[in-house]
This record gives structure tokens, sequence and C-alpha cells, in this order.
């Protein structure tokens, strides 16, 4: 069969309807406007669309969502952290760099003399958290990594993750180990 009577034969398929395509356009538009009103009034579950005034009036941020990293401190101000380097082992961008240093007495074999997060190249995963034995890094600032063009003002040094603490939470960490 040729091929225009192919499409003659699927043209004719349709009703007399659908074939004035001026009714099907103001069917879809009923569709698209009881949508607007919809929104608008707040009307309906699915409302789409809602704006924050940000920064005055704050998007709410879930429990589980992961911001900036955060080092926890043991109960003399020291970090938390043990250099044993499994969140940076763990880290699928290899943001994380740690160099170690001898502590000099037995209970801590090793702390961290430099802690860098390179926050350009985190993925924000949560990897580092979760593969870290002592509770040493944690994700729940509830912070928005700033956005800027220079890149070397988004690596974190050991000195911002120790101070890195919203309020409210506990610098120090209540798992003991």
């Amino acid at each position: 069969m040729p091929k225009a009577d192919a499409q003659a034969l699927n043209y004719d398929k349709k009703t007399w309807w659908e074939r004035v395509y001026v009714l099907e356009i103001a069917r879809g538009m009923a569709i698209t406007i009881s949508h607007l009103i919809k929104n608008i009034a707040g009307l309906g579950e699915g409302r789409v669309g809602i704006t924050y005034q940000c920064p005055e009036t704050p998007m709410p941020i879930d429990s589980l969502w992961k911001g900036e990293h955060r080092l926890m401190h043991r109960e003399d101000g020291t970090p938390r952290c043990v250099a044993c380097n499994c969140c940076s082992t763990a880290c699928p961008a290899d943001c994380i760099a740690i160099t170690a240093s001898d502590t000099g007495h037995d209970e801590v074999e090793k702390f961290p003399i430099a802690f860098d997060i390179d926050i350009l190249q985190c993925v924000f995963c949560g990897l580092c958290v979760e593969a870290c034995p002592c509770d040493a890094i944690r994700m729940d600032t509830g912070k928005f990594p700033e956005a800027t063009y220079e890149g070397p003002k988004h690596i974190f040094n050991i000195d911002y993750l120790m101070n890195n603490h919203p309020e409210g939470k506990s610098k120090i960490s209540e798992a003991i180990y």
C-alpha cells in the first residue's frame, strides 16, 4: 500500500471532532487554565509552584538533608578525628585530604594537623559520615555551601570545620568510643 494511502486511512479513522484541531486546542487550554486556577487558589492536593522569598523566608529543610560538613570535638576541645583516613577512602569524589601527626600519649595515637575538604568537588553523598568509625565528621549543619567564582574559598580547612556548628547542636559527640 502506498504511503499516501496509509496516511489517508489514519486520517479517516479520526472523528470529525478530532479532525477539527481548534476544538482539541480549546480542550487542552481548558485543562491548563483549570490547573492554573487550582494552583493560584491553593485548591487540591498537588499544588506546585510554591515560592519562598529567600533569604527573608528560608526554605524548610528536611532533617535528613546533607549540609556542610563539621568536625566533632572531644571534651577537651581537640578534634574527635583520629586521622584513620576512612572518610577520604570512602569519598567517591576524592575531595578529602588528611595529614596526620602523632599525639604523644596512649589514649589517641594520631590526630589530624590538616583536614581539608574541597567543596567544589564534593557530591554531598554522605559516605564520609557513614565511613567514620569515631563519629568525627557530620553533615547536619543545615547550611548551603555558598557560591563563589574563586575555587580556593571552597576548601574548608580544619579550623572552619571545627567551628562550623549550627545553633542548638552540640560540638561534643554524644557517642563514646
